[in-house]
């Protein structure tokens, strides 16, 4: 069902509110570019500075425009059980394929409390999970051995966003899990080395600007094409560092912004690019070839 390049979809702000008609053209411009999954209210979809209205609508409006196209992997997690409950419930009644749950942020729970958190999850939905680990975000790990846990217990966790940036990690998840538990890369470069050890796809921010071209690294790499993957994998590196050197999604908001892709308003505490890291963006955009 999760394969491919999946796009982890901005949230397009107009005079402060969501932008729903945007979203919409951003949803079908991804789909006719290859894209096999969407997923809404992630971090790059700004879900931290969402009400719970625009989290729910912003959902409902993909599920919508999608139109079983491809899936959606709607964002719902939180560092509270019962609100985490709450919205993936919303998302499983409006019609989401599957969820995406990223681990308890700022209380740093254990391990224990960990498991305990997205079974009781797993357990208030009959759609498809799929953990998102973090750390570097949320300020804990969700450990391989947890994962496998929550993998045998509950048959819904079916996958792992891994943005840990350890591959030795992702292959111990590999290695305990069941086969058919699915490794998804959580940084775009790391694609390819995720790939090649069994991974089954991105959940992608650049591929908001050029779905295509992560998309075909992807599709290269099942087909076998490995020197085409390769070739991919490195004209993407420079857009996908210039599209982290301030925190996401900062950088890929305001390349959209530049390419006339959307407006690139964020919500504080998200604010505009330095004049330095800005001048550093247009540089990488116009050498890609997206910006003259």
């Amino acid at each position: 069902m999760f394969k491919g390049s999946i796009v982890a979809i901005v949230t397009p702000f107009r005079n402060g509110k969501v932008d729903e008609m945007k979203l919409r053209e951003l949803i079908d411009f991804q789909i006719k570019n290859g894209t096999r999954g969407i997923v809404p209210c992630g971090t790059t979809g700004e879900s931290a500075t969402l009400t719970f209205d625009e989290h729910e609508k912003v959902i409902e409006v993909t599920i919508e425009q999608v139109n079983k196209r491809v899936p959606v992997i709607a964002g719902t997690g939180s560092n509270s059980t019962e609100e985490a409950i709450m919205l993936t419930k919303q998302a499983a009644s409006a019609g989401a394929d599957a969820s995406l749950q990223v681990s308890p942020y700022y209380n740093r729970p254990t391990q224990g409390g960990l498991y305990r958190h997205f079974k009781a999850i797993a357990q208030s939905v009959k759609i498809p999970i799929i953990l998102y680990n973090i750390a570097g975000r949320t300020g804990v790990n969700i450990e391989p051995e947890t994962i496998a846990r929550l993998a045998k217990d509950c048959k819904n966790i079916v996958a792992v966003k891994e943005a840990s940036g350890n591959l030795d990690q992702m292959s111990r998840i590999k290695a305990l899990c069941a086969p058919d538990f699915q490794l998804i890369s959580g940084d775009d470069s790391l694609t390819l080395p995720v790939l090649s050890i069994g991974g089954i796809g991105i959940i992608s921010v650049v591929a908001n600007i050029v779905p295509a071209d992560v998309a075909n690294l992807v599709s290269a790499f099942e087909k076998g094409k490995i020197k085409k993957a390769q070739s991919l994998h490195y004209k993407l590196l420079p857009l996908i560092k210039a599209a982290f050197i301030e925190t996401n999604p900062i950088p890929i908001k305001t390349a959209m912004g530049l390419l006339g892709m959307c407006e690139p308003g964020l919500r504080l505490p998200m604010c505009e690019m330095s004049a330095d890291n800005l001048g550093k963006l247009r540089k990488v955009l116009k050498d890609y070839g997206l910006l003259e």
